[in-house]
């Protein structure tokens, strides 16, 4: 294998027994496995061993501290982000593969299929709730992820180019159902106030109403939530919410 076509999957996770067994398995394409252990306390550790991971072991508050830490633990000339509750189709596989071995680009974006259960939606996710396609392929050392909690931001070298999009997409599991669809937003609006404290700038009340409503209608309407029905509904609704009950958490918790 070529040195310059080399390719990492890196892994990070917290306690994800559950996922990281199928998850590992459709990475076998890869060069190397790198997975990061964040406080977990349960079998992943063995599952990755089994596979034969690198492993990376310690404890990240912040989300974008542990995912440099793992890039820079993987010794590949390519890195591909890859969360365990996601899976890559033996036609991303190759697609991936020969995409690597061709670019003249730093970085790829994936396009995702989000499934809750076992329903695919495809419309209606963005605004911090879900993406459709993200830069997860990329040349080790043009990304750089901020220390933000959740959805940290990400900084990419100078001059970084970016390629064409890949057409297959990855699969995300996003949710299970509708009660772990608003645990995720639980999860994540606390998350976010604590990013917000610890920058001393909340926002404001009205700012967060408007986005609430100006974010609700971006997914619903211009991003076709409308399309799924009562899911799509509840996505722009959790979108919208997302930002106003972080305000509400970082002043009020």
């Amino acid at each position: 294998m070529n040195a310059e076509n080399s390719l990492s999957a890196l892994v990070v996770v917290h306690n994800e027994e559950r996922h990281l067994p199928e998850c590992l398995a459709a990475l076998g394409f890869c060069d190397e496995l790198v997975v990061v252990l964040d406080r977990c306390t349960d079998a992943s550790k063995e599952i990755a061993e089994a596979q034969g991971a690198r492993i990376v072991e310690g404890a990240w508050p912040v989300e974008g501290d542990r995912r440099n830490d793992g890039i820079a633990a993987c010794g590949s000339a390519w890195v591909m982000e890859i969360d365990a509750d996601e899976r890559v189709p033996e036609a991303l596989a190759q697609e991936i593969r020969e995409t690597i071995a061709a670019s003249k680009a730093d970085y790829h974006r994936l396009p995702v299929d989000n499934y809750i259960g076992k329903r695919l939606v495809r419309h209606g996710w963005g605004a911090s709730f879900g993406v459709r396609s993200a830069p997860r392929l990329c040349r080790k050392g043009v990304k750089q992820w901020g220390r933000q909690r959740v959805h940290p931001a990400l900084t990419w070298r100078d001059g970084a180019r970016e390629g064409p999009p890949l057409k297959t997409p990855l699969v995300h599991y996003t949710d299970e159902n509708i009660s772990d669809l608003l645990n995720r937003l639980d999860r994540y609006s606390t998350a976010r106030a604590a990013d917000l404290r610890e920058s001393g700038n909340l926002g404001s009340a009205a700012a967060n109403y408007r986005r609430l409503v100006s974010r609700f209608l971006k997914c619903y309407l211009s991003r076709k939530g409308y399309r799924e029905g009562g899911l799509g509904f509840l996505i722009a609704l959790c979108a919208g919410l997302y930002p106003l009950l972080s305000y509400l958490k970082a002043r009020y918790d």
